[in-house]
Parts: C-alpha cells; sequence; structure tokens
C-alpha cells in the first residue's frame, strides 16, 4: 500500500515556499524520499520524511535520519540550463545560502555534493544525491538540523545545533556571543526551497553568474585533492576550477585532467 503524507511535525508548520512548488509533502516514514518522487513524479514536487529507513547516499552509502532532528527531503526539479551535471552543484549553492540565511552559519561547498563547515573542522553539515529521470532531476538532500554532537554517527559529521554550539558563526555571528535559539527545520526548508528555485531560474548557461557563485563558494577549489576514482583509479593534483560542465579540473604533474565523477578527499597540510 502506499504511504500517504499525513503531515507530521514539519507539516504542521506552514512550509510554503510559493511558486513554482507544488505544495511540501510531508510523510511519517519512508524508505527513500528520492524513490517516492521518482515512483510518482512531478515537476516541482517536494517529498519530505520525519524518519528515512533506506535513504541512499553517494556510492551507496546509506543515509538515516533520526524523527524531528534532520531535514530528508527529495524534489523533481527541470534539468539546469548549465546541463545536468550542474544540478547538485546548484542545489548545494542553495543549501550554503540558506543556512547562512537562516542559522547565520558560514558554509563551505565540497564538489560535487557535500556541505562543509570550516569553523567546525570542516565537518559535513549536508549531503546530496541527484538522479536524473525522464521528467527531470530528482534532487536528494540530508541536512543535520537539531542533532547533539553526541548523537551524531562520525566525528567527521555536524549538525547546525552542534556547529553553533561550538561557537560556529557566520558573516555576522561573534563567538562566545550568546547562543540565539535553535533554527527552526521549517525555515530551513522554505529558506532552501526558495533559493534551488532561484538559482535554477538565474542560471543562464555556461560560464555565467550563477557558475561564478558556486565557485566562490566551493572549498575544493584550491586545494589539494585525492580523487578515488569509480575504477579505483586515485588522481593526486591541485583542483584549479570547475569547468562548463561541471567537471572538476585537477592538474597533476602529468597535466590537467576533466573529473565527471569520483569520491573527493581534502587533502590536509601539514
Amino acid at each position: 500500500m502506499r504511504p500517504k503524507p499525513d503531515h507530521g511535525p514539519l507539516g504542521e508548520r506552514s512550509v510554503t515556499p510559493g511558486e513554482p512548488w507544488l505544495p511540501v509533502e510531508v510523510f511519517d516514514r519512508l524508505g527513500s524520499t528520492n524513490d517516492e518522487i521518482r515512483a510518482r513524479p512531478r515537476t516541482w514536487r517536494v517529498v519530505v520524511a520525519e524518519r528515512q529507513d533506506a535513504g541512499r547516499g553517494r556510492l551507496g552509502r546509506s543515509w538515516t535520519t533520526t524523527p524531528g532532528t534532520g531535514l530528508a527531503v527529495s524534489v523533481l526539479v527541470p534539468p539546469p540550463a548549465s546541463g545536468p551535471a550542474w544540478a547538485p552543484l546548484l542545489a548545494g549553492l542553495a543549501v550554503h545560502r540558506a543556512v547562512l540565511e537562516v542559522a547565520d552559519l558560514l558554509t563551505a561547498l565540497k564538489w560535487p555534493n557535500d556541505v562543509l563547515v570550516p569553523s567546525d573542522g570542516d565537518r559535513k553539515l549536508a549531503g546530496l544525491l541527484c538522479e536524473w529521470t525522464t521528467q527531470g532531476v530528482v534532487v536528494g538532500l540530508g541536512l543535520n538540523v537539531g542533532t547533539a554532537r553526541e548523537d551524531l554517527p562520525l566525528d567527521a559529521a555536524t549538525s547546525l545545533h552542534a556547529a553553533r554550539a561550538g561557537g560556529a558563526s557566520g558573516s555576522s555571528g561573534t563567538p562566545g556571543a550568546p547562543k540565539t535559539p535553535g533554527v527552526d527545520r521549517a525555515n530551513v526548508l522554505t529558506a532552501y526551497l526558495v533559493h534551488l528555485a532561484r538559482l535554477l531560474r538565474e542560471d543562464t548557461g555556461p560560464s555565467g553568474a550563477v557558475q561564478a557563485a558556486y565557485a566562490a563558494a566551493c572549498s575544493t577549489v584550491g586545494r589539494v585533492v585525492e580523487v578515488h576514482e569509480p575504477g579505483g583509479g586515485v588522481l593526486r593534483g591541485m583542483a584549479t576550477g570547475v569547468d562548463d560542465a561541471g567537471r572538476l579540473a585537477v592538474r597533476t604533474a602529468e597535466g590537467t585532467y576533466a573529473v565527471s565523477a569520483g569520491d573527493v578527499v581534502h587533502v590536509r597540510s601539514r
């Protein structure tokens, strides 16, 4: 039997991103928000799960959510004007802007689909998984909002609550100042959807202002990286930029390579 939205805790709040989005559907429990979108695709559909049991990250990794502490949301959007490969990059930029707006927390983007908090040891705040369909691009987002530090599954992970409690701040916050109230998940979700729709609308194609904004927020560019390629090889070099096709340019002793897929590791300087 198909699960039905039951408008749980998030649904009780007014999540109103407005056009072009369809009304937000909140499910108490789903296996995967991406799977729900793919099973019943409608452009600009928004699906949220309070609990997600079989969510997927990149490279087959699992992604589960604890009710009431995070956001597990998938949407179906038209392919970006710059090409489908830009979908996770623009979605990451939308998260970056939403978190700064709602939580006053400055994040950095790790190519192609992670959102990190530099002031919290570059811990991972959110991850994205895009899947392509004939109807458009399914963009899945998992974002840790209210999870306490001790409840995070990995030391490399963080949440808005943990990062802000640790003194991380954005453009106007001051470490050591009195903490502001906890961030509301509905506000984060609304801001993310508004920014994502705006970026897709403003995307005029390769080498435009949207691509420049992504490059400015991407901490992978200018770093020494190791790219673990799908075939098992490892490419090490300097990430010099993101090309018009959304690929990461990596300069090595043998030349510059355009990377379209792979697990990127930021190499820390000693």
